[in-house]
């Protein structure tokens, strides 16, 4: 409507490096019994800006990570304890498992594939500064002691209840690593032979 368009304010000669851009204020949300609300756009332009084109890089990838976890807990809505406490308690749990009820050569596949996941932990502690090693141990005593929460806190130094610290993240994430990362290890377990060829 004319009443609605009078409410929008367009500033021109906003400088950037690229240009200039039109800022547009003023814009609200049409009442639910306005003809204008079914016609009212549900999406938003993000201008991102920094000293260096590094930092305008760095921005946009940081941007671009927060809206794909809006994304995978949108379509699966379940969160995880985050800081490498599940992929601990599935180690745990995949060992014991393998110990008890695999037979053969399936012992050896469940304990590896079990041990791979222990690099997540081991990899964070890492790249926090941390002694990795007594990093995981500690984990794997909090876990075996039943606390499944536990994870990597590389605020403090030590494994802590991430629920608590509000350390979480999509179980999505988690759920589509691993099964991609087997995924692929089991294309390259088919593979029997490779011949190599000249162009």
């Amino acid at each position: 409507s004319d009443v609605y368009k009078r409410q929008i304010n367009a500033e021109y000669g906003e400088s950037t490096p690229s240009g200039k851009i039109v800022r547009v204020t003023g814009v609200h949300t049409p009442a639910e019994n306005s003809p204008a609300r079914s016609i009212f756009g549900k999406t938003v332009t993000v201008f991102i800006r920094g000293t260096n084109e590094m930092m305008l890089e760095e921005a946009k990838r940081s941007f671009d990570d927060a809206l794909c976890v809006i994304r995978s807990i949108v379509k699966k809505r379940a969160l995880i304890a985050g800081g490498a406490a599940p992929e601990v308690e599935i180690a745990i749990k995949l060992g014991k498992y393998s110990r008890q009820h695999a037979e053969g050569y399936q012992t050896f596949c469940m304990r590896s594939y079990a041990d791979a996941f222990e690099v997540v932990p081991y990899t964070l502690a890492e790249n926090a500064g941390l002694q990795p090693i007594n990093i995981v141990t500690e984990l794997r005593n909090c876990h075996a002691q039943g606390n499944v929460n536990f994870g990597v806190n590389v605020r403090r130094g030590c494994a802590t209840d991430m629920v608590a610290e509000k350390v979480v993240q999509p179980l999505l994430v988690s759920v589509s690593a691993v099964k991609l990362a087997t995924e692929c290890v089991m294309m390259i377990l088919k593979i029997d032979d490779v011949i190599p060829t000249r162009n």
